[in-house]
């Protein structure tokens, strides 16, 4: 080798595809002894590749330039890089004080390619930073100002559409550029012919550009671009591509190209932090220095150590171990600068771009061996590429630790947003008022502004930002926003604002981010409120109809992020929708237009996520519930009425606002009200027919059910089957054995409910099949009754429910929603049989590959026979895989297909009674609390409801002595007291204070008290009394009435 002097160095790498320990690849490579740097530095940089060290002026003096005999050159400039960017004609780049300069690649005749010499960018502002392409060169000024300078002349241009925009950040593309402005958005102009401008289908070439409406909402943080493709990075990590994608540069898992941003999925939660693109190949970097690369791999530039492409992002593992600070891609190469300060490249080398001195293309990482001196020799900055050419930056041990510094005091001063609400808030005078509105303007009506302001950043948590978690920071929103709501003029301010953001908002956000927005006016919204009270509700209805024009999948997201909300702001932002409602819905006349029904859609989509949550942490349902006055039910009723085409009810053209389209909104006193307002106009309205027509005017308008007493079941089905059904709607006039009320029509109803439903539902009936325990019932799959007698059940029901009367009805829940067509749930088999019910959940529950019981098939005993559920496939096995669809058929057996026809018989003959639509207000455990009631239990309401009349009172001795013996009794001898008493052995579930009862003084002849029975009058729950003589008389007296039913009179 001569007098050379050598270093032999080991490189080791882990290899990309290792699966087991670690195994290494090693590198032995013969590296130059490095060249002896000056003491003195000024601007310092190397570059390596393609003509990379001609053009730059020098620092006068021997060691102005050298070069290593690995094409590494040292330039040792008088000035420091501030930025650089080379593209395949044009190279520039800014010094720190502002001045920019660019070098031209011209061609000789026999066709080398030769970098000329810098040339000065004269221009009044100070530039911060240079992109290149092809044959363009963008600048960006500290002010935010663009310009452009193309190949053939130095003279600056700003784009007409940018001359009032401040811009952030510019980069471009071989024949397009792209700007990222100050607040937020993206602008693209060029050559578009392969989606790269992001406008969509038809946009292949424009000068001027245009706004990217698609990323208007996103809150992004960098635009790069490259050859012909384009991305943007979100403030969380995420990705969006559009341009060309042949080699799967986009890294969207395929070779299409893409004319609109699209999300990089693949890169979600992965924290990414920078962008870098090459002529078809793309890099990133994550927060934890990892770097992946997608795009083509024919020269290497992927680091994959392969040659093929990749149309996903994928780690460069042989980096593994090395935590990398920067990365920059070049036509066909990358590097990278690792926190150590290393260099590494990978990628084509044919201009020397790789800095490695050999003459093959590298697929891994190797290190690029920079010229350095073991004293206080620069230290690397920063790394630069683009075409085919390399740079790395310099920086001295002072400069690096005076730089180090007044970053630190930037960060620490830059203004956070609670500083500036602080200034917002403050006294001042109106210049600086006047500068407020403008930045309280400016960062409350951008939609980017909003999507960041407020992220979660304690563990970095934002970047999981996800459709499950919206990486919001909802303490410090809470706080900011209350801080704002102190002062009446700057939450006017801010209210303005978002109102003329909501005006031109991107309701087709391409990413998550981009909808973060919509639950932080959810919180703003409230402060509001809470600050102004019953007022205006302009805002309230803005954000609503927003909402509401967002995509089912979006909203979808919306959702899921409500969902994951503590309860206690779950509650709080339903409030907030609700109090403006109730403003709205205060109003005379009441506003039925689309605002009114916005803001009710936004309180169904929020019961619709509140359903999916865990019952432990869903809140209740009631909270949804608006209070509704009767005027304004009534009003509801009239509309809907109209819209069904009652008879005599005047044609209005407006829909109910609530009824019937959102029930979730009624309390069950609203929907039992309107039911019964219905039932009462129907009512009404026949007596009024037939008083009208003079047919029926000294006739009752009843319908009327002769009984007796021995046979109330067989005489109801008689003449119920007999009767026409549009007579089901009259008012029920029920009379046992000839004998009708004197005192109140409906003085026997409660009797006949009582008697024919236990009547029917008794094993005797023959009409129904029964739980194990026999509590509960439900329809034969073996019918052995007319399926006539199932259409008057129905009938029955529906009267119970039509006339105000509760029933025995022992059905498990499947019944009432089945009702509302509501499809039936292993919840309901629990309930129905527990034995079978748990039997099934515990099929669910066993693990995957392991069934408890090898010799299950699709073969059920059910109502006393054996139904194969799956008859196309005889003895189908149960397993693992298709246990859940063995269960679903069990309980779509039980509950439908097993009695299909009888329950069809059942729901025809219940309609032919009651309102369908306003049947289905209900939920099905409404409905079964509505008809069959629930136990009561509160004896102390009763005493607390107990009237007195004539001598008895609640401190005469004879009332004592009765609690006191009542106080006694059983818990099953007080519920047949109720009934003889009220009527009702369960009470409505909204009559709780309406069971009373009236206690008076049994009259006798003989005033031999002691041998009488108390007495009840059902139909007034009133119990007659007799003085009797002792405590000990009254306590057997009375527990024999109970015991033999001599109470009833």
């Amino acid at each position: 080798m001569g007098n050379l002097s050598q270093r032999v160095t080991w490189f080791r790498f882990p290899l990309a595809h290792s699966t087991h320990a670690p195994k290494f690849r090693f590198w032995l490579t013969a590296v130059k002894k490095p060249l002896q740097l000056q003491k003195s530095h000024c601007g310092r940089m190397f570059s390596w590749g393609e003509d990379c060290h001609r053009g730059f002026w020098l620092k006068h003096g021997p060691d102005a330039s050298s070069t290593a005999e690995d094409g590494v050159h040292y330039l040792n400039l008088d000035y420091h890089i501030r930025d650089l960017s080379a593209g395949h004609n044009m190279l520039a780049f800014v010094k720190t004080n502002g001045n920019s300069f660019i070098i031209r690649t011209n061609q000789s005749k026999d066709g080398r390619r030769c970098r000329g010499k810098q040339k000065f960018v004269e221009c009044k502002e100070k530039i911060q930073a240079v992109s290149c392409g092809d044959d363009i060169v963008t600048l960006l000024s500290e002010r935010g100002t663009v310009f452009c300078v193309d190949r053939l002349c130095y003279t600056l241009r700003t784009p007409k559409a940018l001359c009032n925009i401040a811009v952030s950040q510019v980069a471009c593309g071989s024949q397009h550029s792209v700007a990222l402005t100050k607040d937020g958005q993206v602008y693209t102009w060029g050559q578009g012919s392969r989606g790269q401008l992001g406008l969509g289908e038809g946009t292949f070439t424009d000068s001027s550009p245009q706004q990217l409406r698609a990323l208007s909402a996103m809150p992004l943080v960098q635009i790069a671009a490259g050859g012909e493709q384009s991305f943007a990075l979100s403030v969380s990590g995420g990705v969006f591509s559009w341009g060309r994608n042949d080699c799967g540069q986009l890294g969207l898992g395929d070779t299409t190209d893409r004319n609109t941003p699209s999300p990089v999925y693949c890169l979600n939660i992965k924290k990414a932090t920078h962008v870098s693109c090459g002529k078809d190949h793309t890099a990133i970097l994550t927060k934890d220095g990892v770097v992946f690369t997608f795009g083509s791999g024919q020269y290497g530039q992927l680091g994959h150590n392969s040659f093929r492409d990749e149309l996903r992002p994928r780690i460069v593992a042989e980096l593994w171990g090395a935590k990398v600070i920067k990365i920059a891609c070049g036509r066909h190469h990358t590097l990278v600068l690792t926190d150590s300060k290393e260099v590494y490249s990978f990628g084509c080398r044919d201009q020397g771009q790789l800095g490695h001195g050999d003459m093959s293309n590298h697929s891994v990482p190797l290190p690029v061996e920079l010229p350095e001196d073991r004293g206080e020799g620069p230290k690397l900055r920063s790394i630069f590429a683009g075409g085919n050419c390399s740079f790395a930056t310099c920086t001295s041990n002072e400069e690096e630790h005076k730089e180090s510094n007044n970053d630190s005091v930037s960060n620490v001063r830059q203004p956070s947003l609670q500083d500036m609400i602080d200034k917002w808030t403050a006294h001042c005078n109106s210049k600086s008022w006047k500068r407020a509105k403008q930045e309280i303007h400016s960062t409350f009506s951008s939609a980017p502004s909003w999507n960041k302001l407020f992220i979660e950043q304690s563990q970095d948590k934002h970047f999981y930002t996800s459709p499950q978690y919206p990486g919001l920071n909802f303490s410090l929103a809470h706080r900011a926003f209350k801080k704002l709501a102190k002062k009446a003029d700057v939450l006017a301010e801010v209210e303005a604002a978002v109102l003329h953001l909501l005006k031109s908002i991107n309701t087709k956000p391409v990413g998550v981010e981009g909808m973060r927005i919509y639950l932080l006016l959810n919180e703003l919204l409230r402060v509001i409120q809470k600050r102004k009270g019953q007022q205006s509700t302009k805002l309230a209805e803005a954000v609503a109809a927003v909402l509401i024009s967002l995509s089912a999948e979006n909203l979808q997201v919306i959702g899921d992020w409500w969902s994951s909300l503590s309860p206690s702001t779950m509650v709080k932002y339903v409030k907030a929708w609700k109090q403006a409602l109730s403003v709205i819905l205060s109003t005379e006349p009441v506003p039925r237009n689309s605002g009114v029904k916005n803001l009710i859609l936004v309180l169904q989509y929020m019961y619709n996520a509140n359903s999916r949550i865990a019952e432990s942490r869903r809140i209740p349902e009631s909270d949804f519930c608006l209070v509704l006055d009767d005027n304004f039910l009534h009003n509801e009723l009239l509309h809907w009425q109209s819209q069904h085409g009652v008879k005599n009810r005047p044609i209005v053209s407006a829909e109910p606002l609530i009824l019937c389209s959102f029930p979730i909104v009624m309390d069950l006193q609203s929907k039992k009200t309107v039911f019964d307002m219905n039932t009462e106009y129907i009512r009404r309205r026949a007596m009024t027919y037939n008083f009208y027509n003079f047919v029926w005017l000294f006739l009752p308008t009843f319908l009327t059910l002769e009984l007796r007493r021995e046979s109330v079941l067989e005489d109801t089905f008689e003449q119920l089957a007999s009767a026409h059904h549009s007579k089901y709607k009259w008012p029920l006039m029920v009379c046992f054995d000839q004998m009708f009320a004197e005192d109140d029509a409906n003085v026997y109803m409660k009797d006949f409910f009582h008697k024919v439903f236990h009547e029917m539902m008794s094993a005797e009936s023959g009409m129904f099949m029964y739980n194990d325990s026999e509590t509960l019932a439900w329809f034969p799959s073996n019918v052995t009754q007319e399926h006539h007698r199932y259409f008057l059940f129905g009938v029955l029901c529906g009267l119970a429910l039509y006339n105000q009367c509760i029933i025995h009805l022992p059905f498990p829940l499947a019944l009432f929603k089945k009702l509302l067509d509501v499809k039936p749930s292993l919840e309901d088999m629990l309930e129905f049989s527990p034995c079978v019910g748990k039997s099934l959940k515990g099929i669910l529950e066993e693990k995957d590959g392991v069934m408890g019981n090898e010799d299950m098939y699709f073969l059920i005993w059910w109502d006393g026979t054996i139904v194969d559920l799956d008859p196309e496939n005889p003895e189908k096995p149960v397993t693992s895989q298709n246990k859940k669809e063995f269960v679903d058929a069990y309980v779509n057996h039980a509950f439908n297909t097993s009695a299909k026809s009888v329950f069809q018989e059942f729901k025809r003959g219940f309609f032919q009674v009651c309102e369908r639509d306003l049947v289905k207000l209900f939920r099905p455990e409404e409905l079964r609390g509505v008809m069959v009631g629930r136990d009561f239990h509160n004896w102390e309401k009763l005493k607390l409801n107990t009237v007195y009349e004539g001598e008895y009172h609640v401190g005469h001795p004879t009332i004592q002595m009765f609690w006191e013996v009542f106080d006694e009794l059983t818990e099953e001898q007080k519920k047949t007291f109720l009934w003889f008493v009220t009527g009702f052995d369960r009470v409505p579930i909204l009559g709780m204070d309406l069971i009373k009862m009236n206690v008076k003084v049994k009259q006798v002849q003989d005033l031999s008290y002691d041998q009488y029975y108390p007495e009840t009058h059902t139909c007034f729950s009133t119990l007659e009394l007799p003085l009797y003589s002792t405590k000990e008389i009254m306590q057997t007296k009375l527990t024999e009435a109970l015991s033999n039913n001599r109470m009833y009179k």
